[in-house]
């Protein structure tokens, strides 16, 4: 695979099972930066845009790449959110990460079943799949064993994590409102 990105760009992965708090991590992450951090989320690229259940030999993962690489070489920080298992977005995520010219770090955000199904009832994804859904998907401890991945347990709240993935990526927080353009659906 062809190098990517560059000397300054920051590539963070944030990955966990659904209900898990990663899009929100994410999003607030990538608020707090501003312009010039693309936020790539795997659930819209493979369910709205392919509209692709997560199977063997789905296109996102080659999309997500794809994506990921095209933000980085224009100069973009980037940060990836999704399930993302191991046994299918392993190969996709080692080659982005040896790619990478710049800084790469991966957070594993590790929440039990139960609180995963417990939040799970306050999200707007609620009415499009059950708690049992969520029990079929669900995977203990999915790591990919990347040097340097970081798990963040489930009693650390929103703003210490995401003060924690700032602090460890060096990814700057001063954005201002005027710079921020945030889409709510």
């Amino acid at each position: 695979m062809p190098p990517t990105g560059h000397p300054e760009t920051k590539l963070i992965v944030v990955r966990g099972n659904s209900g898990s708090g990663k899009s929100s991590v994410a999003r607030e992450l990538r608020r707090r930066h501003g312009r010039g951090c693309a936020l790539v989320e795997q659930d819209h690229l493979r369910r709205i845009v392919l509209l692709e259940r997560d199977l063997p030999g789905g296109l996102a993962p080659d999309l997500i790449a794809q994506v990921v690489r095209f933000a980085l070489d224009n100069h973009y920080h980037v940060i990836l959110e999704g399930i993302l298992v191991t046994d299918r977005y392993a190969p996709m995520l080692a080659g982005l990460w040896r790619a990478h010219r710049g800084g790469s770090w991966c957070f594993y955000l590790d929440v039990s079943f139960e609180e995963t199904a417990r939040r799970h009832a306050s999200r707007p994804q609620a009415g499009q799949f059950t708690v049992e859904d969520m029990r079929g998907w669900y995977r203990t401890r999915d790591l990919l064993g990347f040097a340097g991945e970081r798990v963040v347990g489930q009693d650390s709240a929103l703003e210490q994590t995401v003060a924690l993935m700032a602090d460890v990526t060096g990814l700057p927080q001063d954005a201002r409102d005027e710079d921020v353009q945030v889409r709510t659906a």
